[in-house]
């Protein structure tokens, strides 16, 4: 196929996956091919969520899981300290393997020429079009203002970071990797080993443990000179809109919002715990920014399901009150 969306799930974001599904179909197209990348083995109810879609697929092929989990252990085995951080928290391997399974989006037995990746926890707010458009002219495209946080992409203490980069590209070619937009094919196995080298001789001291797939991505296309476009950066300051849920300016229209009359692209409710949406949708009146969207999407073809509200809401990040900080204080675990 030529083009695609792919993103990443396991039945622990299913509610989240289903919400992003149906944003697609309702404002990307419900024709737009979809392939769903399993996290890990747990994912019976996406793989049933997948089979009553035509549009959808689930890549859950070990083999083409197998080299690039291979290729993100080597990244971090160069790395001074993460192994073995990891391993003292009783991380098997690296942190967050699952993640890196994204990466199979560029290889080249994959199953789009030109897609557009997307974390389950966005929500597809327009049609996509203009965006495949863009990788006519660019290898990658982005839609975001990751770059004017680069402490959450790099080890900015690393006295290597500006040896490799110059400021300039630290402020103006880190993205979220949330949603981006590339080509499979545009890092074959002799580019990974060049920056497999690159990175024993030292660069690697510039990643950020915290977000490790996010960072060896950045990494990976600033280092490789792949080109680049970030619309954030090239649209009029009038036509650019924001995606991120922290942001409170956005206007809900019929279920779509917008920023400043802009229809946003994508929503990404980012720094969101999965078991927060989980735990409203068992119906717990938790209230959290842009709450009614995602109820909206998550249960268009089901609106019977949705969860019916009879106590007052609680903000998302409330306060603890006095009995859980007391119960904490004995050592028992009480989730809020």
């Amino acid at each position: 196929m030529k083009n695609g969306i792919y993103t990443l799930a396991n039945d622990v974001v299913y509610n989240q996956l289903v919400a992003l599904l149906n944003s697609i179909e309702v404002n990307a197209g419900a024709d737009v091919p979809v392939c769903v990348i399993a996290y890990n083995d747990q994912v019976d109810k996406v793989r049933s969520e997948v089979a009553s879609r035509k549009n959808v697929t689930l890549l859950e092929d070990p083999d083409i899981f197998a080299c690039w989990e291979e290729f993100s252990l080597q990244v971090w085995q160069s790395h001074p300290t993460a192994i073995q951080t990891w391993q003292e928290r009783g991380i098997k391997k690296f942190y967050r393997v699952g993640e890196n399974r994204r990466y199979c989006a560029f290889d080249p037995e994959s199953i789009f020429e030109k897609f557009i990746y997307l974390d389950a926890d966005t929500l597809v707010m327009q049609p996509l079009d203009f965006i495949f458009e863009q990788l006519d002219h660019h290898d990658f495209v982005v839609y975001d203002f990751q770059y004017k946080d680069p402490a959450h992409i790099y080890n900015l203490k690393s006295p290597k970071l500006l040896e490799i980069f110059s400021q300039q590209q630290i402020d103006s070619e880190i993205f979220c990797s949330g949603f981006y937009a590339s080509k499979r094919g545009i890092f074959p196995p002799e580019q990974r080993d060049w920056l497999l080298t690159k990175l024993n001789e030292g660069e690697s001291d510039v990643l950020y443990m915290a977000a490790p797939n996010q960072s060896v991505l950045n990494y990976m296309r600033m280092r490789a000179n792949v080109s680049f476009y970030n619309f954030s950066l090239n649209l009029p300051a009038t036509q650019a809109t924001g995606c991120c849920v922290t942001s409170p300016q956005f206007e809900n229209r019929n279920n779509v919002l917008y920023d400043q009359g802009n229809r946003l692209t994508y929503l990404h409710y980012i720094g969101l715990s999965s078991k927060l949406f989980n735990r409203v949708c068992d119906g717990e009146n938790i209230d959290f920014p842009y709450r009614d969207i995602f109820l909206h999407y998550r249960y268009l073809h089901e609106p019977e399901q949705q969860p019916k509200f009879t106590t007052k809401a609680r903000a998302y990040n409330a306060p603890p009150s006095l009995t859980t900080r007391f119960l904490r204080k004995l050592g028992i675990k009480v989730e809020v």
